[in-house]
Parts: C-alpha cells; sequence; structure tokens
C-alpha cells in the first residue's frame, strides 16, 4: 500500500497536454479506413454574429461606467483610428463580453490571452461574438453572437426535474439507466416511499438501508443530511416550502488513501440540435477529510466522512490544500486513473462507462431543453445560439461501477481558494489543481465555438462554389490576393502585440492556435451517436409537443393543441372518443399543475404530456414492452403527420 498522497511508482504527475490511462479518443478521431467507430472500449455493442468588428490598434482600453474608450491616441500606421477602424480587409479577432462573467472571471481572462482574444470586462456598445454568463442564460439585449448558457438548462439539473428526467428514462430502459440511485420526490411521493421501503424489508429483512436527502435548490452541500428509516425525516414546514429528493446512500463507495471522492467531470453541450457533446479528459477527484465507515446511527451526522461537497470540507481541520495534482484533498481525475491503473484496473473499461453514463443522461435532458429553447429563441426570431460547460459528479462504487449523483449548471470555475492568515484574515491563494484542469477546459470550449473557424470555412465553401462560375478565375485570384494581404497584416499585427505584451517573444507571426496543447475536451457524440440513437425515444415525442404548442414562445400546450393533435395523429376511435381525450387532458394536467410545476402559465407541460403519450401507446399496443409500445405509437403519429404535410403541400401547388 502506497503512503498517503503519493503518485504510484512510474507514473508521473499528469500535465494538462497529456492524456490519462483510458482516456476518450481525440474529437471527431475515426477508425482507420474511414468506418464510424464502433462500440465503446469494453462495452457491449448497443441495439440498434455578430457584426465584423474590424481589428486596429487605435481602440483604447475600456472606460469608467462600461462605456469603451474611443481610439483617440496615434494611429498606426496603414491604420485609421477608432473602435470601427482598421484594414477593410484585415480579419477581426473573436471578441468576447465578459461583463457578466462573475466566479469564472479569472480562468476566462487568462484563456482569452493564450487565445489572443479581445475581451469587453465592461461590456461593449456593438455586438460581441460571444457572450460569458457566469449563472444563467436570460439577457433580452442579445440577438447574435454565441453565450454560454441554455435557456432552462438551472430549472433542468435541478435535484428534483433531473431525477423526473431519469426516472422516465429508468421506465423505457431499465438497464441502461442504473447509474442512477432510486430517488424518490418528496413531499408528494412521501407515503409511497414509506410504502416501498416497507416492502422491500418485509422481502428482505437482512437489508439495512441508509438514505440521503437532499433540498432541490440546494448547492454545496447545503441542507443534505442521512436518515436510516423514512420517520427520519424532517417533515416540518421546511420540507413543504422546500421540495427535496430522497435516495438511497451508496454504502459502498471506493476508496483512496481509506477516504471518500467523488468526481467532477467536465462536459461540453456544443449544440442541441444537431446533439454534440465533449467530455473534458481530465476532472477533480474532491476528497473528504475523515476516513471513510459504512453509515451507523452513531456516525450519521460526521458530514467530513460521507460528504465529498468541497465547499464543507474546506472547513475541516484535515482539510490539505494541494500542491500538486497528486496530492491533498483535492486532486486531478487523471492521477486517480492512474493509481487505479498500477493497481490493475481496467480504466478504459472505467472511461467507456463514463461516457456511456453522460451520454445518456444528456439524452434525458435534451428533451425539456428544446421545448425552452423555442420558448426563448422561436425559430425565426433573431437571437443566439448556445453552449455550456456542465458539471458531472461522479462516484465510483468499490467494483468501479460509476454511479451519477447530480448535474450542476453552473459549476464553479474559479481557480483560487481562501486562505487564512491570521483570524478574519484571509487572501486568495492560487489553485494549481483547479487552474491546471478548469483553464484548459475554458480555453478549449472557446476554441471548439470560435466563430472565425466558421467564417474561414464559409469563405473557403465560397471560393469552392466560385470555381463553377464562368468568372472563376478572375473571382479567385481576386479572393487569393486580398486572403494573402489579410493574413500577412494579421500576421504583423499579432508579431508587434506579441513583442509588447509577451516581452517581444520571438515568433510572434505564429498563430495562437499553433501554440497551444491539442484540445482537452474530445468528442463522444455524434461521435458514439449510433450505439446511443435508439435512447432518444423521448426527444421525438417532445418534437410533437413543439409542433403544436401554436403560440411561439409557449412551453404548455393548450387543450386545442392536445385534441388537435389526436386529431390529426388518427388517435381517436370509438373506443377512445373525444371526450375520452378531454378527460385525460384534464386529469393528467390538473395533478401536475398540482405538483408546483410552473404556475406562469396553464396547459400541459412536456413531462405530463409524455406521461400522456405513454398511456395512449399501451391502450393501442397492449402485448408490447413500454419502450416498444412508444416507439410503435411515435412512428404512427410520424407516418400520419408526413402524410397530412405531403398533402398540404400538393395543395398548396395547386
Amino acid at each position: 500500500m502506497e503512503p498517503a498522497g503519493a503518485p504510484p511508482q512510474g507514473c508521473a504527475p499528469a500535465r494538462e497536454a497529456e492524456e490519462p490511462p483510458g482516456s476518450p479518443a481525440l474529437p471527431g478521431e475515426e477508425p482507420q479506413g474511414g468506418q464510424p467507430a464502433g462500440p465503446l472500449p469494453g462495452e457491449a455493442t448497443l441495439p440498434a454574429a455578430a457584426g465584423r468588428e474590424r481589428g486596429h490598434r487605435g481602440a483604447g482600453p475600456q472606460g469608467p461606467g462600461g462605456r469603451a474608450a474611443r481610439g483617440r491616441g496615434r494611429r498606426a500606421p496603414g491604420r485609421r483610428g477608432g473602435e470601427e477602424g482598421g484594414r477593410a480587409g484585415r480579419r477581426p479577432r473573436v471578441t468576447v463580453d465578459s461583463s457578466k462573467a462573475k466566479t469564472s472571471l479569472e480562468a476566462l481572462k487568462i484563456s482569452l490571452r493564450q487565445l489572443r482574444w479581445r475581451e469587453f470586462p465592461f461590456g461593449r456598445r456593438l455586438p460581441c461574438d460571444i457572450y460569458w454568463h457566469g449563472v444563467s442564460f436570460h439577457d433580452n439585449d442579445i440577438f447574435s453572437g454565441q453565450v454560454n448558457k441554455f435557456p432552462g438548462m438551472t430549472e433542468m439539473v435541478r435535484k428534483i426535474t433531473l431525477s423526473r428526467a431519469v426516472r422516465t428514462m429508468q421506465d423505457l430502459f431499465p438497464l441502461e439507466y442504473n447509474f442512477y440511485p432510486r430517488s424518490w420526490i418528496l413531499p408528494e411521493e412521501f407515503p409511497l416511499f414509506v410504502d416501498e421501503v416497507r416492502m422491500m424489508k418485509d422481502s428482505d429483512p437482512a437489508w439495512k438501508p441508509t438514505f440521503i436527502v437532499k433540498p432541490d435548490g440546494g448547492c454545496q452541500g447545503d441542507g443534505i443530511y442521512l436518515i436510516k428509516d423514512p420517520s427520519d425525516i424532517r417533515l416540518t414546514g421546511s420540507i413543504q416550502s422546500r421540495p427535496a429528493v430522497v435516495q438511497e446512500y451508496i454504502c459502498k463507495p471506493l476508496l483512496v488513501d481509506k477516504l471518500k471522492f467523488d468526481i467532477r467531470l467536465y462536459v461540453l453541450l456544443k449544440s442541441l440540435e444537431p446533439l454534440e457533446i465533449y467530455i473534458a479528459k481530465d476532472g477533480l477527484s474532491r476528497f473528504c477529510t475523515e476516513p471513510y465507515q459504512e453509515p451507523t446511527l452513531k456516525n450519521l451526522h460526521q458530514v467530513f466522512m460521507h460528504l465529498t461537497n468541497y465547499s464543507l470540507n474546506i472547513h475541516s481541520g484535515n482539510f490539505i490544500h494541494s500542491d500538486n495534482v497528486n496530492t491533498g484533498s483535492k486532486r486531478t481525475f487523471s492521477s486517480i486513473l492512474c493509481r487505479l491503473s498500477s493497481r490493475g484496473a481496467d480504466v478504459k473499461k472505467l472511461w467507456s462507462d463514463i461516457i456511456s453514463l453522460v451520454i445518456k443522461t444528456i439524452i434525458a435532458l435534451t428533451p425539456e431543453l428544446k421545448v425552452y429553447y423555442q420558448s426563448d429563441i422561436p425559430a425565426g426570431k433573431p437571437g443566439p445560439t448556445c453552449f455550456q460547460i456542465l458539471g458531472f459528479d461522479i462516484l465510483l462504487m468499490k467494483n468501479l461501477k460509476p454511479m451519477l449523483l447530480e448535474v450542476n449548471a453552473n459549476p464553479s470555475m474559479r481557480i483560487e481558494h481562501e486562505q487564512e492568515l491570521s483570524p478574519g484574515v484571509f487572501e486568495n491563494v492560487p489553485s494549481p489543481v483547479d487552474e491546471e484542469v478548469k483553464v484548459a477546459v475554458i480555453r478549449d470550449t472557446l476554441r471548439l465555438v470560435d466563430p472565425q473557424k466558421k467564417k474561414r470555412k464559409d469563405v473557403q465553401q465560397h471560393v469552392e462554389s466560385c470555381k463553377n462560375t464562368v468568372n472563376v478565375r478572375y473571382n479567385y485570384v481576386l479572393w487569393y490576393r486580398c486572403q494573402t494581404l489579410e493574413e500577412a497584416s494579421e500576421a504583423k499585427e499579432e508579431a508587434r502585440e506579441a513583442g509588447a505584451g509577451d516581452g517581444g517573444e520571438r515568433g510572434g507571426s505564429r498563430s495562437p492556435e499553433a501554440a497551444l496543447p491539442s484540445l482537452c475536451l474530445k468528442q463522444v457524440f455524434p461521435k458514439y451517436a449510433r450505439q446511443f440513437s435508439y435512447l432518444r425515444l423521448v426527444d421525438r415525442v417532445a418534437a410533437l409537443f413543439i409542433r403544436f404548442l401554436g403560440v411561439k414562445g409557449t412551453t404548455k400546450l393548450g387543450p386545442t393543441g392536445f385534441r388537435t393533435f389526436i386529431r390529426n395523429c388518427k388517435l381517436s376511435n370509438s373506443n377512445f372518443s373525444m371526450a375520452s381525450v378531454d378527460i385525460l387532458y384534464i386529469d393528467i394536467t390538473r395533478r401536475w399543475n398540482s405538483m408546483g410545476i410552473d404556475h406562469k402559465e396553464s396547459g400541459m407541460c412536456l413531462q405530463a404530456f409524455v406521461e400522456a403519450f405513454f398511456c395512449l401507446a399501451q391502450k393501442k399496443y397492449k402485448s408490447l414492452p413500454l419502450h416498444e409500445q412508444v416507439a410503435s405509437l411515435i412512428d404512427f403519429c410520424e407516418y400520419h403527420l408526413a402524410a397530412l404535410d405531403e398533402k398540404r403541400l400538393v395543395c398548396g401547388r395547386g
């Protein structure tokens, strides 16, 4: 057994550009021969813009009050002063509005310096390419560019909403979604919780469960506690006003140095349609600060033993601030993988299971995210595109099976921690582990969403199309000359800035991209889409729901829209009249609304529509398993809607 915190023999400390053992393949990597990627390693085969801003030297720093100061100094040779000056043919640098970045600001600033992009810390009068928000999407003043938040994501990953979304998938595919602990929602499911626990104890008297209660809107360990029996739940006024989730507690976690720990992995949701998912090849391991023992009535309240939350354990006298990635109470995930690998563990299989867990979880979240997205940014209305970094908290069981604890919409991107110099006197101290992981995640997220790459690709496609025109040679020569002048101008500008900002560093004409390490974010979807596409049934149900919403900007289906859905899909008959349709709508909608689900607008929410759809599928296809019933009804509805669209198209032509 190695000493506490020591790296295994022959394992060098992890570096940012290195891949941990068994890490995912490079983004977009395909097997030789151009064939699509096969099953994940160790996994069985599954069933079937903002306005272009001209770069310049004349623009000065941001002025007070958040207004960008106008460039009135000496003009650079060959360039006009002012914010919109610059050479007409010069490619602009990417602009980033960081005025709402909050806790991720320092890591974002380092990333932007490495990329040599332009930051506007106090906002900007003109549109920016990227808007970096610290908390949520909502901002009515953004009509173009990209925002690092999806509308509705914060609501979707709350503990109750996440549990409902995963439970729906567990109903359809119980074996594929067994990575999430059994959960009950309080207070409405408290009687069900009591009855199910009693039945399980009666069937297995040796079962001695422990449960963990998590407030729905809690974060950083706030309000979490452990119980041994349903009667221990604090059913006071607080549980009524502050709903919670109660889950089976995982009593046999993997231990390192006799300590329980969890993993914070960073996942980039780059696009909803088409779905694009990237996983960071390294993450953080957050440790408890007291040796772990299985829960008993005596140790249930020892939070430093059972809860891995960094914000709790940092207050423990045993907390060790990490000087490197292999030691302390916060380490890199790659250092843990290295230790496991040295002990003979199959880390490739572990990575495969983690990738599968992440993809399946996001597949469970995307249907409702699409409803929020079309509500905030309806089709045809000006608005930004979105991407988002999520924090997945994962616990490894003793047998190395990963279990999902929760998903964070706003994972902390701080790269420093507070250190008490003297009683009541604190100082922010850099955290090498946080900086190594988080700066790489933010920087490489920006590289993946770089709008200039898309513009350059569009220009290249335009040139290719020009080759087929009559004036191909003339157009191509003109374009080539402009590009040559543009690149030469940009190279001189970068060299001059590199000399001024980096102490005259040589090689300033090199692209900033060339000096950066390989991407730490690896694409897992659509790379592995073939293995997981069969799980996207609720996605297709959500598409039907959105089609019949009617009014743009709404998230709930009215009774008329539900009747139109039934009529257009030909689901009513002598055994299921329109009166029965109305009763089904009223019963399910009333029950979901009584749960306190978004009273801002009346109607049927997506979860209620999914429940109604499942009821219809079970009525129509009685002898099949639930997932086959739902798939069959989706095919039936899509067939009739396609025929209706074709009929309307023919009538329109006539």
